[in-house]
C-alpha cells in the first residue's frame, strides 16, 4: 500500500500545481461578477406592454362585478337595497312608503322618499323601470261640447255598482284600471265611501278621475263606525287609513293643549299630518 502513496518531487509538485489552480478557479467564480453591468431597456415597449396588462386587469375586475338589470324601486327587498349600496334606514323609509300605499313614479321622488345621495341615485337611477302608463302617459282627451253640461246626480251611474265594461267607457281607463277600481271596491266591503277614495288607486291621475267622475259617483256610500276624534285613544287613530303613531300622537297632543277639536280642519294643524290625505282621513273621523 505504501508504492500507492509515494509521490517523487516533481509529482508532488504537479498535484500542488493542480489544487492551486483549481483554488484560484474557485477564487474567480465566486469573487468575480462576470455579468453584464448595463441592461438595456426599451421604455416605450415596456410601458406598452404595463398599460396593456393594466387594461386587461380593469376588464377582468368590472367583469367580476354583479351586474344590475332593469328594476321598478318600488319592489326593492332589503337584500336589494343592500346590493345596490342603500343603508338600512333608506330602505326602511322606502318600505314605510309603501306601506302607506303609496307608489314611487319618478327618480326624483325615490330620492325624496329614501334621502339617498345624489352620487347613488345616479349611479343606480338608470336602471329605474317605471310602469308604462308612467313613463308614457297618455295624452289628456279634448272633451267634447256635448260633455261641457256636467251631468246631475241623478244621471249619474254608481260607482259600487258599475261593472268593468262600463268604467271602460271612460277615456284613459282601459282592462288594468278598471280591474283595479273594482278590485279596490270588492276589498272594502259595501265599496266606496265617498268618490275622493279614487285617489287611492294606483295610476289614477287627477285628470282620470275627473272623467270618472263626469260619469259615475259614490250612490251607495259604505256605512262605517267613524272614529270620535276628540275621545279617541291613540290606538283607536291608528286604526284610521294614512295616521301612523307618530301623527297619532301629535293629534292628542294638540287636542289636550286646545282642549278639543272645534272642527276637523284643525287637522292640517297637526305636526306631519299628511294633508295629500286630508280628504280620506276625515272620511273616518267625526267630532262627537
Amino acid at each position: 500500500m505504501k508504492s500507492h502513496f509515494t509521490f517523487s518531487k516533481e509529482q508532488r509538485n504537479g498535484i500542488f500545481l493542480l489544487v492551486l489552480i483549481i483554488i484560484i478557479l474557485q477564487g474567480v467564480y465566486f469573487f468575480i461578477d462576470f455579468s453584464s453591468e448595463s441592461i438595456i431597456v426599451n421604455k416605450a415597449e415596456l410601458e406598452k406592454y404595463t398599460k396593456e396588462i393594466d387594461s386587461l386587469r380593469l376588464v377582468k375586475l368590472k367583469n367580476n362585478e354583479p351586474k344590475i338589470y332593469p328594476f321598478n324601486p318600488n319592489y326593492i327587498t332589503d337584500f336589494k337595497g343592500e346590493s345596490l349600496g342603500m343603508s338600512n334606514k333608506e330602505i326602511d323609509r322606502l318600505h314605510a312608503f309603501r306601506k302607506q300605499d303609496k307608489w314611487i313614479n319618478s327618480s326624483k321622488q325615490f330620492q325624496e322618499v329614501t334621502q339617498i345621495s345624489d352620487s347613488l341615485l345616479k349611479k343606480i337611477s338608470p336602471f329605474f323601470k317605471f310602469p308604462e302608463w308612467v313613463t308614457h302617459p297618455k295624452p289628456v282627451k279634448p272633451v267634447s261640447n256635448y260633455r261641457n253640461k256636467p251631468k246631475t246626480f241623478s244621471q249619474k251611474q254608481d260607482l259600487n255598482k258599475a261593472t268593468a265594461k262600463q268604467l271602460q267607457k271612460v277615456y284613459g281607463i282601459g282592462e288594468t284600471f278598471s280591474k283595479r277600481i273594482i278590485n279596490y271596491r270588492e276589498k272594502h266591503k259595501g265599496g266606496f265611501i265617498a268618490d275622493v277614495q279614487l285617489q287611492d288607486i294606483y295610476g289614477l291621475t287627477p285628470e282620470t278621475i275627473e272623467y270618472i267622475l263626469k260619469d259615475f259617483t259614490v250612490k251607495t256610500p259604505r256605512k262605517i263606525n267613524k272614529v270620535k276624534l276628540n275621545t279617541a285613544s291613540v290606538d283607536e287613530l291608528v286604526t284610521v287609513k294614512y295616521i301612523d303613531y307618530d301623527v297619532a300622537y301629535y293629534i292628542v297632543e294638540y287636542r289636550q293643549l286646545r282642549e278639543g277639536f272645534k272642527s276637523l280642519d284643525e287637522l292640517i294643524k297637526v305636526k306631519d299630518f299628511p294633508l295629500n290625505k286630508f280628504d280620506i282621513i276625515k272620511l273616518y273621523l267625526s267630532l262627537e
